[in-house]
């Protein structure tokens, strides 16, 4: 199996280093990658590693009816190629409850049309939302297997379907997701209705992600890197700052990020006067954050479950840090306890605990041999756990098992077929303006 097609919400997205890093490390491995992005990018920010990235990228309509001919066309192509897989999908997705289901199948019915003309084996989503609903439309008409690999927010938010959820992994051919914890959740939320679902820890790139021996750490540095939202735990961390600075303790934290809450943490800092201590730094591509994990003397992620349900799933930046040989102090939320082994590689505190925080960072700001012990320690846990060459060459393993083969295309009264069903469309709005 050489040619997987990929279901994106957006791509590139300056957050989701992990999937340029996944397709870069099939594409080394010699797999076809085409993706499919339901949005294109909107702010603005690229790492360049994606210019390495050989992938023919197709954006599909974000909205369906301001490309009301591109999508016509491609239904009447598929309508045409399969009109029983096309009827029995377009009858379920006026069926849905959910909002966006119809425009879903109109998104659908796009790909499925370009994969008519250049056919993949395979079809893989990120993330348990909207492109995985895409994904799972595109292989009822094409019968092309699709898998998705589940991450965070996408199943823990307050607003996620626990139905949704489980239709969407009883109809995949399998499930990734990315810790332990995660799939013992999954498979809670299944209550034996099937599916099946496997972990695969996200991978770093060992070869970038390294010490820089010819880099001097920098006493005292903290650093802390990650979108500035809720469950990232910066405000515990600023917090756990002013009693480092009540202490008499000699550091600075850095904070690597944007977001939403940027303007409440600025405040924060304000408040607890530590303006001289604690810097909201703003958002860095990945070589510039890199020069960073290999200066600062120790990394800090107080990861919380925040007031919506959403939770980190298996941070990145906190892998990325443990390759550069930093000692890590985080939080006992989701996968973190199997990505930091406490007293061995890093230090774990309980979510919300500002002065258990502020007592791990201070001790590793005291004890320069206890961080240099920690941070060798949390390079060989990712070395043996997190290889990212080895991690992606499990999924193209589970990508090439065999499977029943994708359906034939109809040969003969397509015509016929296209007439047939797209007048009968119901007056729906997006269906109306799109394919009336």
């Amino acid at each position: 199996m050489t040619h997987i097609a990929y279901v994106l919400k957006m791509y590139p997205r300056f957050s989701e280093t992990f999937v340029v890093n996944e397709i870069l490390e099939l594409e080394r491995q010699g797999v076809d990658v085409r993706i499919y992005s339901l949005r294109k990018p909107d702010d603005g920010r690229f790492h360049a590693s994606l210019a390495r990235v050989k992938a023919n990228v197709v954006y599909v309509p974000q909205y369906p009816q301001v490309e009301p001919e591109r999508v016509r066309a491609a239904h009447l192509v598929v309508a045409a190629a399969w009109p029983d897989a096309y009827a029995e999908l377009r009858a379920y997705a006026e069926g849905l409850e959910q909002p966006f289901g119809l425009k879903r199948f109109l998104q659908a019915g796009v790909i499925a049309a370009h994969l008519l003309r250049q056919p993949v084996d395979a079809l893989h989503a990120h993330f348990a939302s909207s492109a995985t609903r895409v994904a799972g439309m595109v292989a009822r008409l094409t019968g092309i297997p699709y898998s998705f690999t589940a991450h965070a927010k996408d199943i823990f938010h307050d607003d996620v379907s626990p139905a949704s959820l489980r239709h969407k992994m009883g109809a995949a051919r399998f499930v990734v997701t990315v810790s332990r914890f995660n799939q013992a959740y999954l498979r809670q939320i299944q209550n034996g209705a099937g599916g099946d679902v496997r972990c695969l820890y996200n991978g770093i790139d060992l070869r970038t992600f390294k010490p820089n021996p010819r880099v001097a750490r920098q006493p005292g540095l903290i650093l802390a890197v990650g979108r500035l939202v809720e469950k990232k735990g910066f405000a515990q961390l600023i917090e756990a700052c002013a009693l480092l600075a009540q202490r008499g303790l000699d550091f600075r934290c850095e904070i690597v990020g944007a977001g939403e809450q940027r303007a409440r943490l600025a405040s924060l800092i304000a408040d607890l006067h530590l303006e001289e201590r604690v810097a909201l730094v703003g958002p860095k591509p990945q070589d510039a954050l890199l020069a960073d994990y290999q200066r600062a003397a120790l990394f800090a992620l107080p990861c919380i479950v925040a007031r919506d349900g959403n939770r980190d799933g298996l941070p990145t930046v906190l892998l990325e840090a443990m390759a550069c040989g930093l000692p890590v102090v985080a939080t006992t939320v989701t996968g973190n306890p199997e990505i930091v082994d406490h007293g061995v590689n890093g230090l774990l505190t309980q979510p919300e605990d500002v002065p258990a925080l502020a007592d791990a960072l201070a001790l590793l700001l005291h004890d320069d041999a206890l961080r240099r012990t920690l941070g060798a320690n949390a390079r060989r846990k990712v070395e043996q756990c997190f290889d990212l060459r080895r991690n992606v060459g499990q999924l193209r393993a589970w990508l090439s098992e065999p499977v029943a083969p994708p359906h034939r295309p109809a040969r003969s009264g397509a015509d016929a077929a296209a007439e047939l069903l797209l007048p009968a469309m119901p007056a729906v709005a997006p269906l109306e303006e799109v394919l009336a």
